[in-house]
Order: structure tokens, then sequence, then C-alpha cells
């Protein structure tokens, strides 16, 4: 997929790819650590990436030139709540890169994605810690609907 869209400082073409290789998903190590530094080789991004793929968990990469600058992991899902619809799990663009109208143009496609995909929303999770982002979410249309509440449960096994 090329994508020729001139969104805000980005003017040349780039490239949507999606990464189904184990190779590709080594490439893209360096860009999901500046999301998930709790990642910590290689090697354990790439075992997550095949036991999430087999739940329906794919990777969209943004490259302009020879590398990534930017990546989307998401799933379809389906609830009585949304219907069909698009989770986005991780998006995260090189912190050198941004700023330049790359995440625009990676969120632009996931909805292309999401409508192919016959799903009628589009929906991600953003830290309360994180207020560039719902900034940036905002800009793009995406609204705050909810409060996700969590607890994190005792392990049993120990």
């Amino acid at each position: 997929m090329v994508s020729t869209e001139n969104s805000g400082n980005v003017s040349a073409a780039v490239e949507f790819h999606y990464v189904d290789q184990e190779d590709d998903v080594l490439v893209c190590y360096p860009l999901i650590r500046q999301l998930r530094p709790h990642l910590d080789s290689e090697q354990e991004f790439l075992q997550r990436w095949q036991q999430l793929s087999v739940q329906g968990y794919r990777l969209l990469a943004l490259w302009h030139g020879i590398q990534p600058v930017g990546l989307a992991g998401f799933r379809v899902q389906d609830n009585l709540v949304h219907g069909r619809f698009v989770y986005v799990d991780d998006l995260v663009i090189d912190e050198s890169c941004r700023s330049r109208g790359y995440g625009k143009i990676l969120i632009e496609q996931l909805k292309v994605e999401a409508e192919l995909l016959g799903c009628s929303r589009l929906l991600l999770d953003a830290a309360m810690s994180n207020p560039l982002g719902h900034r940036f979410y905002y800009r793009q249309g995406l609204l705050a609907t909810a409060l996700r509440f969590s607890m994190t449960l005792p392990d049993e096994s120990s």
C-alpha cells in the first residue's frame, strides 16, 4: 500500500506494509520498544507477536524510505456495545519523526483498514498520563467516550 497524501510536514510517498514475517517483526522492535519499554528483547517481542497473531493481532508498519517510522498493532473485535470494531492495541511513531504528520497518516490508514474489514468503529485506549496523546487523538476525530477501570489480580501460582 502506498500513500502520497501530504499531511503536515510529510510530502514524500510513504508505504504501508503488514508485518507478517519474523524478520520484519525484528526490524520493528526498536520502534515498538519506544511504546512498550518493558519488552526486554527482540525475542520477547517476537514471541508475544506470535502469540497475539493467533488471536488475530496484526501489525501495520508505516515506512518512509528504508525504515519504519510508525507502527500500529490492532485486531478486529465484536461486542454488544460497539458491534464489530477495530481495537488498536499499539500505536507509535518514532520519537525522531513525531510532529511531521505520520501519526495522522497512520490513523487515516487504520480507518481505511477498519472499513475494509467491515467495522464501524475504531477504538483505542490512552493512558491517563498521556495528555499529548489525548490531544493528538482529539485532533484526529477520536473522542473520549469511557474510562477504563482495571486491577491487577493476585498471582495464585506463587
